[in-house]
């Protein structure tokens, strides 16, 4: 019986689990840069949903920061993003493809 080949993160042969917490760990930069280089459906949707999470936190980031009455969330938007993080870390490496609300359909659509 022959072997299945085992399928891999990119041409550098990262197990896709790792590559997918990696995403996460690295944000936008780990997410664009397995995007480009992973042919691996589970591997690119970690990648697009890590890329749409740290886009997202910038983003909230900047109006927590602009307006001044929300100052306050500022430290809560912070502690979200890296809570959320981590939980989806622990969730790639699980091998779950666990979606986000919102940014989860978004990332499937485009992985």
């Amino acid at each position: 019986m022959a072997e299945q080949p085992q399928s891999t993160g990119g041409s550098s042969g990262i197990d896709p689990k790792l590559a997918a917490l990696l995403c996460y760990l690295i944000s936008i930069v780990g997410g664009i840069v397995f995007y480009m280089t992973s042919k691996d459906k589970f591997v690119r949707f970690h990648a697009m949903q890590s890329i749409f999470l740290g886009i997202g936190f910038i983003i909230l980031s900047v109006l927590v920061t602009i307006i001044p009455i929300l100052w306050f969330f500022s430290w809560i938007v912070w502690l979200a993003f890296v809570g959320l993080t981590i939980v989806m870390m622990m969730k790639a490496y699980q091998g779950e493809k666990f979606k986000l609300p919102i940014i989860g359909d978004m990332a499937e659509k485009n992985s």
